[in-house]
């Protein structure tokens, strides 16, 4: 019992995702000022610089490539230079992961939006969605929020905490830092926008590669339990036709748990995209939105266990 406590104080990664998941739970940063959206914001402006649209198809995509790689590589230079000055690892740990979740803020988005969806408040529904969602919400129907609100629900949760997560189990407070401002960069500059439609491309792809594992990973977790084997069979068979691979893991396998029906056109840019259906055949309603943040919350729970132990038992393996 006394070794088990000398390793637990001595486990500086474990005590700060704790400290950071306490500390983020009470007082989670602002959306208006949090690094992130300004970062974002940042990201929008260099944009506007580089990317020419007189260019063609090839110079578009280097440049977008190249200030990807000047944004996100300069901050990592910044990031492990400055690792190099601390004096406490297990604050600077904390303070980088504290800063790149974002499960409370997701968890109050999913509570207003299944209130305001319950009482067919279009018109706020729209409004929590607008920034979220990063496309145009003003003419989605009362069944368009419900899908975009269920897909909402699992990829904030999935990549703003499951990927922050794994990211910090395998490379610490940078390496859930990095993350986080891959996920800024991709929604940046996505190429559902027509300005980005090249530029863009590097940032998602370069996400698509960040997301695969824990996407996948959390999906599994989500096919436990009831409807285990229509979920798996479902995310066997739909998994792959989704457009990026970690999310459309994630989609299928809720969609089949719960029998909802997911994905479907979209409106980027004032032009209708043709994406699949996946999933079950059941509209979401706020019942089902309900379950999903239930779900999720249980299997984050779970989540954040498992990464708990792996990380005592690491620590206690030296």
């Amino acid at each position: 019992m006394t070794n088990s406590w000398s390793i637990l104080l001595d486990n500086a990664s474990l005590l700060a995702l704790w400290g950071a998941l306490v500390i983020h739970w009470f007082f989670p940063i602002p959306t208006a000022v949090h690094p992130i959206h300004i970062c974002q914001r940042f990201a929008i402006l260099l944009a506007d610089k580089v990317n020419n649209p007189d260019d063609n198809d090839k110079q578009r995509l280097f440049s977008g490539t190249l200030t990807w790689a000047l944004i996100w590589g300069t901050l990592l230079i910044l990031l492990i230079a400055l690792y190099q000055l601390v004096w406490v690892d297990i604050l600077f740990q904390l303070t980088l992961l504290w800063i790149a979740l974002d499960w409370r803020n997701t968890a109050k988005l999913s509570q207003h939006f299944i209130n305001a969806y319950a009482k067919g408040d279009k018109v706020r529904c729209r409004q929590l969605l607008e920034y979220p969602l990063n496309r145009n919400t003003q003419n989605l129907s009362l069944l368009g929020l419900g899908k975009a609100g269920a897909e909402t629900q699992l990829l904030s949760y999935g990549r703003l905490v499951a990927g922050v997560l794994f990211w910090y189990a395998i490379a610490g407070g940078i390496g859930a830092i990095m993350y986080r401002v891959a996920i800024c960069l991709a929604r940046a500059w996505s190429p559902s926008r027509h300005q980005y439609n090249i530029f863009g491309l590097p940032a998602v792809r370069i996400l698509a590669m960040l997301d695969i594992i824990p996407l996948r990973i959390l999906a599994l977790l989500i096919t436990v339990g009831n409807n285990s084997k229509a979920a798996l069979q479902g995310l066997i068979e739909q998994g792959e036709h989704w457009f990026l691979p970690g999310p459309g893991w994630l989609l299928s396998a809720t969609g089949h748990k719960l029998s909802l029906s997911l994905g479907g056109p979209a409106i980027y840019d004032n032009k209708k995209m043709v994406r699949p259906q996946i999933g079950g055949k059941i509209a979401p309603a706020a019942f089902h939105l309900a379950q999903i943040q239930q779900m999720m919350t249980y299997r984050l729970l779970a989540w954040v266990i498992i990464e708990s132990a792996l990380l005592f038992i690491f620590q206690g393996s030296f």
